[in-house]
């Protein structure tokens, strides 16, 4: 099964590439998919500065990269995008694809410790695999210069893995991220399944929870959230819980709340340059 990985298309996009490519993840124990955006260049011994995205429940590697338009600032800040997907994929485990927030496309972006769920170690896919992977097959990327956001379970994803790798990013920003998920129903229910009965264990994934031990953060956390997001009222994310904590922890939080945004990709095309701008502004830092 080849591991390196295998460019399978390739679109044009304000002077750089869409490349989507894919690879058996030994990690995961299937076939995966990811995108990244190159810049554009004249000089094909510069190497790009990575900034990795990490998407939302039922989503795959290519939502974000056709819907954000995130390209358009990536270019002009010479930042390359990486987009995996949000989960295994192929096992066919019984029940995987019962329910769109647990499961496939559904990874929480977590260990999972339970013997059914064991191939879901999508913590371990970004964090190790993936960079790896990126640095011996991708010469134009840097990733030793790596930052990451997200949105909703993957804001989720990005605040947890940046702050207990504090040492390997150099910032985070989310949209309507699930920042407390050990009191909400979508964390709830999927670390109960991944993660069993013991709560410690789940607030090892608990953004909320992670901002007391690991509050040495150098760059503004930067959180925007819609303020007519459905499941922000449905007490799914819980941002005034983190940002409490981020105050008690005195780590930098600038939380913005957006009147009149939902959740959907509208939301996140409109104030995506700005986040592009505050981790390109990160990753050129000397």
């Amino acid at each position: 099964m080849e591991t390196m990985p295998t460019e399978i298309s390739s679109s044009k996009m304000f002077g750089g590439y869409n490349r989507r490519y894919k690879h058996f993840s030994p990690t995961l124990g299937c076939s995966m998919t990811f995108f990244v955006f190159f810049p554009p260049s004249t000089n094909p011994s510069h190497k790009f500065p990575v900034l990795y995205w990490l998407s939302g429940l039922t989503c795959t590697d290519e939502n974000f990269i056709a819907k954000s338009g995130a390209q358009r600032a990536a270019s002009s800040e010479g930042v390359a995008l990486i987009a995996p997907d949000t989960s295994p994929r192929g096992l066919n485990v019984e029940g995987e694809a019962d329910s769109w927030d647990f499961g496939v496309g559904a990874g929480f972006y977590l260990n999972a410790t339970q013997e059914k769920w064991k191939n879901w170690r999508m913590y371990d896919y970004v964090v190790k695999e993936l960079p790896k992977l990126l640095n011996e097959s991708l010469p134009q990327l840097d990733t030793s210069r790596a930052s990451i956001f997200g949105h909703s379970m993957g804001g989720h994803g990005a605040l947890t893995i940046y702050l207990k790798n504090l040492d390997k990013y150099k910032s985070v920003s989310a949209f309507a991220p699930i920042v407390n998920p050990v009191n909400c129903p979508w964390g709830q229910k999927a670390f109960t399944n991944y993660l069993g009965g013991n709560k410690a264990d789940w607030e090892e994934y608990d953004a909320t929870h992670l901002i007391s031990k690991f509050h040495d953060v150098s760059a503004t956390i930067l959180i925007d959230q819609g303020e007519d997001d459905k499941f922000l009222h449905d007490k799914q994310l819980l941002p005034h819980n983190f940002e409490e904590a981020c105050r008690a922890a005195n780590v930098p939080l600038l939380l913005r709340l957006q009147p009149g945004y939902d959740h959907s990709y509208y939301f996140i095309a409109t104030f995506i340059d700005d986040h592009i701008r505050h981790h390109a502004q990160a990753l050129n830092l000397p």
